[in-house]
């Protein structure tokens, strides 16, 4: 990992929509709170996204394309960007995780790696 990279934290809450959820046609929604924390020296600005998305039944997906919720925010040092998205499983639990393409004022690029997160719905016990 570069010293880049490093100086990126992605922290991940999760949340099981259930008013927008119909289990009985397979529809799970989850949101998915983000927040991004520049831990380095300069800012850094976010490019493009890059997920990995696998339901219980195995089936995979990939998600990627420019900035996040129509956005590429620039992050002071010390400081964070926070945004809500989400996803709809078919089902009651998955596991997302990916990457961010960021770039620092030297033109640098770099991936920030998203930690494996959860979702499921409430009670869940697998």
């Amino acid at each position: 990992m570069s010293h880049l990279a490093s100086s990126v934290r992605v922290d991940v809450q999760t949340e099981y929509i259930e008013t927008q959820s119909s289990p009985d046609e397979d529809k799970y929604l989850f949101s998915y709170t983000i927040t991004i924390h520049n831990l380095g020296e300069e800012n850094v600005t976010l490019k493009s996204r890059h997920w990995c998305i696998t339901d219980s039944n195995g089936q995979k997906s990939e998600v990627q394309g420019a900035g996040v919720v129509g956005q590429t925010p620039t992050i002071a040092p010390n400081s964070s960007y926070e945004y809500t998205s989400g996803t709809v499983l078919e089902t009651p639990l998955g596991v997302m995780e990916g990457q961010y393409t960021m770039i620092n004022p030297l033109g640098e690029e770099f991936k920030a790696a998203i930690p494996a997160f959860r979702l499921s719905i409430p009670g869940l016990l697998h």
